[in-house]
């Protein structure tokens, strides 16, 4: 028996500008008319979306390397669903599709613009996270940028977050000699030892150099991976070994403009 298609779908919109901490009124849900597929189109039924750190600056109506959410539109981010139609030779329904139009239950998204999600060797979810986005940003930071070797000591910076927990197993699991990292709460360095890691502190109960030199010990670090800047690179730079590669991902806590920062000379 077929089962009729959907013609419009709920989603949740900004609904004004957040101040600080976002709060439910700055969001409304809606419903919004499905338009009619186009060839090389498809209609997905969201399953799983992501909700990522750099959807906050979106909210704010800034230039950046995103472009802001638009004040009553639907926002948008990372998605997986499933195909529920299609005029796409790309894509077949009941496929699991890996796509940008989060944020609500239905999308129309053009077949190019949609990758598969194999779900016969991974949860769908799992394609929003160690496989997805935050997945290839670590091991190509790692791997390519960092240019890890088995048998470096490895520091990562916002270890607890969704990249650095990864990048941590990643170097772990590719013979790193000593994997640290720095996170905000007992809590989050409690689970950085579930997850393998060496040794983690909380970059709250000191200063980060004396907590990462007691963590890196005298043989030093040969990679940081950084997710912070500020404090934690300039630590990262003075325990970092000769030869030492660094990643620089994300610089949150840094207040001094990247082009100023200098490498201490010897």
């Amino acid at each position: 028996m077929s089962t009729a298609l959907a013609t419009s779908t709920r989603e949740i919109r900004l609904a004004s500008r957040p101040v600080g901490r976002p709060a439910s009124d700055n969001f409304e849900l809606a419903e919004s008319p499905l338009p009619a597929l186009e060839d090389g189109q498809i209609l997905v039924r969201n399953l799983f979306m992501s909700v990522d750190p750099y959807m906050r600056g979106r909210m704010n109506d800034v230039k950046s390397y995103s472009a802001p959410f638009a004040v009553g539109k639907a926002l948008d981010g990372g998605a997986v669903g499933e195909v529920v139609a299609s005029r796409s030779s790309a894509h077949q329904e009941g496929d699991v599709v890996l796509h940008s139009l989060g944020w609500r239950e239905y999308a129309v998204v053009d077949g190019a613009a949609a990758t598969p999600a194999r779900t016969d060797l991974a949860p769908a979810s799992a394609f929003l996270g160690a496989l997805g986005m935050t997945g290839l940003t670590a091991y190509s930071g790692l791997l390519k940028v960092a240019e890890f070797k088995p048998g470096d000591a490895v520091f990562v910076s916002g270890a607890a977050g969704a990249v650095g927990s990864l990048v941590g197993q990643i170097a772990k699991a590719m013979g790193a000699s000593r994997v640290i990292g720095s996170a905000g709460s007992p809590a989050k360095v409690a689970r950085l030892l579930e997850l393998g890691f060496d040794a983690a502190f909380d970059y709250h109960d000191g200063p980060v150099l004396d907590q990462l030199q007691k963590a890196a010990g005298p043989a030093g670090i040969d990679v940081y991976f950084d997710n912070v800047g500020g404090e934690h690179l300039e630590a990262a730079l003075a325990v970092l070994n000769v030869g030492g590669r660094v990643a620089m991902c994300g610089a949150i806590g840094s207040t001094t403009p990247p082009n100023r920062l200098r490498r201490p000379t010897t």
